[in-house]
């Protein structure tokens, strides 16, 4: 494609996974966000997808970009589209030459659904059995449930995450992202490190069954401990905590913010700046267990007395005790606020097409192996040609019989 750039490392600055080959057959959002992570850390991604369409994300719009869809761009920072017809004997071959020569496979396609092209963890084993290769689906590759279809809002349903999001009277609600996507992918990445880093003694790749499902399951963390040790089941508390008071959104004079009482100590400050001391000698008070007991009638008095100040009075006074406290930002605010400026985690990227897009940064901030920084998200099949070239030694020739077959893109 014509102004297409491929990325590259710095080698001063060579990303931890540097030389990490990843082939990358998911879409959508749980495997891109795993193998966008592996491609900020160094590792060289191949994503394969179908010509015509792409990545279902790719038609996902508005938000775009002068037809181009935001949310692909979210999950496909610095990776080489690579477009083949998965559908026909010569695209499956190239796929799996490809996966003879990459250490990490990722794909989230139903159960067996890789099966019929010779492209399953049995069928690649045998032709690279150093091949890391991962599975991401709904519900497992195992179970009751393992061919069905995973979709995050199912997911955030079933897994019991709705049931206690929302206000107390209100319905269950789901978090503002694809929470369990999100989840999945990064689990992902740490199976994927983890076979790694086993590789290194044994010599041999393994298959990685991950679900959407287990993920979510997982994240429950002391609610789902709660029911299980104590046989306590949660409910919702809109913005409240089901185990720590107050930790919840408060009013104002002019306005809400966050409050985080994280202990008795900071209980006690709070309520000294608040005019207040005595609530924090008051034994209905006095420990986090008694206000949890009595949340309704101690927030009403801190609500009584923070309505005489408006939000950046009370931010202030409570900030400057140890108290965590902050403002209820809207995305765009977040997005420029002062704190996530220094530490970089918004950038502008080079990108062929829009001269430049402003895109996120890897969170991970390692000082010796730094991630690579942002290559604008690849066009559908950007990087077709260079990379059979390169990887597989194709020649011009070949390249010209394949596209013009329908193989490639």
């Amino acid at each position: 494609m014509a102004g297409s750039v491929e990325p590259t490392v710095n080698a001063a600055q060579a990303g931890a996974l540097q030389g990490v080959k990843v082939l990358d057959l998911s879409r959508v959002l749980a495997g891109p966000w795993c193998t966008q992570t592996l491609a900020d850390l160094g590792a060289e991604v191949w994503k394969v997808e179908m010509p015509g369409g792409g990545d279902d994300t790719r038609s996902w719009l508005p938000p775009e970009v002068d037809g181009e869809s935001t949310y692909f761009m979210c999950a496909n920072r610095s990776k080489q589209s690579v477009a083949i017809n998965m559908a026909s004997p010569e695209g499956q071959a190239l796929i799996r030459e490809l996966a003879a020569r990459a250490d990490v496979l990722v794909e989230n396609f139903k159960l067996d659904g890789l099966k019929k092209y010779g492209l399953d963890p049995e069928s690649l084993r045998k032709v690279n059995p150093r091949l890391v290769y991962c599975s991401i689906s709904g519900y497992g590759r195992t179970g009751p449930r393992a061919a069905e279809p995973g979709y995050d809002f199912v997911i955030q349903a079933e897994s019991g995450l709705m049931s206690i999001t929302g206000e107390q009277d209100g319905e269950p609600m789901k978090l503002g992202v694809a929470i369990t996507d999100i989840v999945t992918g990064m689990n992902a990445v740490q199976a994927i490190l983890a076979a790694l880093f086993a590789r290194e003694r044994t010599g041999q790749g393994q298959h990685i069954d991950l679900s959407l499902l287990d993920g979510a399951v997982s994240v429950l963390a002391n609610v789902g401990s709660g029911y299980l040790a104590a046989g306590v089941e949660p409910r919702r508390y809109g913005n409240g905590h089901p185990t720590v008071v107050p930790y919840q959104i408060v009013s104002t004079a002019d306005g809400k913010f966050a409050l985080a009482v994280g202990n008795d100590k900071q209980f006690a400050a709070l309520c000294n700046v608040l005019g207040l001391p005595e609530l924090a000698t008051d034994e209905r008070y006095r420990t986090n267990r008694a206000r949890v007991m009595n949340r309704d009638t101690l927030i009403a008095r801190l609500e009584e007395a923070l309505s005489h100040h408006g939000n950046a009075h009370w931010l202030e006074k409570i900030r400057s005790v140890g108290v965590p406290a902050g403002p209820v930002r809207s995305v765009p605010e977040a997005l420029e606020a002062p704190e996530i400026t220094a530490r970089g985690m918004v950038g502008m990227t080079a990108d062929a097409r829009h001269g430049e897009l402003r895109l996120m940064r890897s969170p991970l901030k390692l000082q010796g192996t730094p991630p690579r920084e942002p290559v604008a998200p690849p066009r559908l099949g950007e990087h077709t040609d260079a990379v059979l070239a390169r990887v597989l030694g194709r020649e011009p020739d070949e390249l010209h019989t394949l596209r013009e077959t329908g193989v490639i893109q």
